[in-house]
């Protein structure tokens, strides 16, 4: 089954998730926003990073589908104080408004598919590349 990476928000919508996931190789393609949540499928290449950010008054959870990394999480940027090893089938859950950063310490691309509880990015976002999510002006 072909995977349509376009946002299919606001409508009821059935996907593989680990397919969507698997098969994604855009930096983040946004598949799903609704009123109160948003979920997007992300590929972070080698010696890469989701990069260090906050969502404020938002929570987020991140599945790890393939790969592996090092999540960091911290009350502010500059206190990280939380350090873990992440891998393929681990979850992350990010409370709102905690500093947080996934950077991909493998060879081959980190995969993975998050969920923020209320929507972070403009629905329908793709970005293809990382440098594509720094310069779109609606992130943050």
């Amino acid at each position: 089954m072909e995977i349509d990476y376009k946002d299919h928000g606001k409508e009821p919508y059935v996907i593989n998730i680990e397919k969507a996931t698997m098969d994604n190789n855009n930096y983040r393609t946004t598949i799903w926003t609704g009123k109160k949540l948003q979920v997007t499928v992300m590929s972070i290449e080698p010696g890469d990073d989701i990069g260090l950010e906050v969502h404020e008054g938002i929570d987020q959870f991140i599945r790890i589908e393939e790969g592996q990394g090092v999540c960091k999480m911290g009350p502010t940027k500059d206190d990280l104080n939380i350090e873990e090893k992440v891998a393929d089938d681990d979850a992350v859950f990010v409370p709102a408004d905690m500093w947080h950063n996934i950077e991909n310490t493998g060879d081959k691309p980190l995969k993975l598919y998050t969920i923020y509880a209320g929507p972070d990015h403009v629905e329908g976002t793709i970005h293809p590349t990382h440098k594509d999510a720094e310069k779109d002006p609606n992130e943050d």
